[in-house]
């Protein structure tokens, strides 16, 4: 990672502040609300009492939804919580290494990021919508950075970095922390009534936006 990347991100984020606060609202996005979120507060357990830092807090949903659970804010955390946040840092192996600095021996990370399998950005889906294709320009199994058009509301690029997802588990071993669960969030038949439509619930039922680690870290790294 250079200085420059990170620059490059940071400037990035500060520039879609505005038009992603639109995006993520109070509640989270259409897919966090039905597929990924329920996950989380799972992975997350009873956070009333803890010590829990949301890095990479975006708009912050997030954080105000622990404050109302009872969680605390402090310098020694007892869980981590990074909610969409890995596939927009430069630096995976940095990054983990500073959630185990911040956490307890013990102590929990929750991670959940965009599917590398899956990238939105390079989905398309056919006049029928009965099928999506993923098209990629690179190998699946290269690092990289890349950028998505802009969707929607948003005037920007999307800055991103890919990874293979054996990579995001071998820096998370590298780190200190080992696998407690994992999962590929999807919509359950008791959330099917929030779907907005045929289609949202489709995607929702049939492919994964995301994957969902919950980490606790064994040991110091340095």
């Amino acid at each position: 990672m250079s200085d420059g990347e990170l620059e490059e991100v940071r400037d990035f984020w500060n520039r879609i502040a505005d038009d992603w606060r639109i995006q993520v609202g109070d509640d989270g996005d259409r897919n966090r609300i039905l597929n990924s979120d329920p996950v989380l507060w799972k992975f997350a357990g009873d956070v009333s009492g803890l010590t829990v830092l949301d890095a990479g807090c975006g708009t912050g949903y997030l954080s105000k939804k622990l404050r109302d659970r009872g969680a605390l804010v402090d310098e020694h955390f007892d869980v981590v919580i990074a909610n969409y946040v890995l596939m927009d840092v430069p630096d995976l192996g940095g990054t983990m290494k500073a959630f185990n600095r911040v956490l307890r021996t013990g102590g929990m990370a929750v991670l959940v990021f965009s599917h590398p399998c899956f990238p939105q950005g390079r989905a398309t889906v056919s006049e029928n919508d009965e099928e999506t294709c993923y098209c990629w320009s690179f190998t699946y199994f290269e690092q990289r950075k890349c950028a998505d058009p802009p969707w929607g509301h948003f005037k920007s690029e999307f800055i991103w970095f890919h990874r293979p997802l054996s990579d995001y588990w071998k820096a998370f071993m590298a780190a200190g922390f080992a696998v407690v669960d994992f999962e590929e969030p999807r919509i359950t038949e008791d959330r099917y009534h929030l779907a907005r439509n045929e289609r949202e619930l489709k995607n929702g039922k049939t492919r994964p936006y995301s994957v969902a680690f919950k980490l606790q870290k064994k040991r110091k790294v340095a």
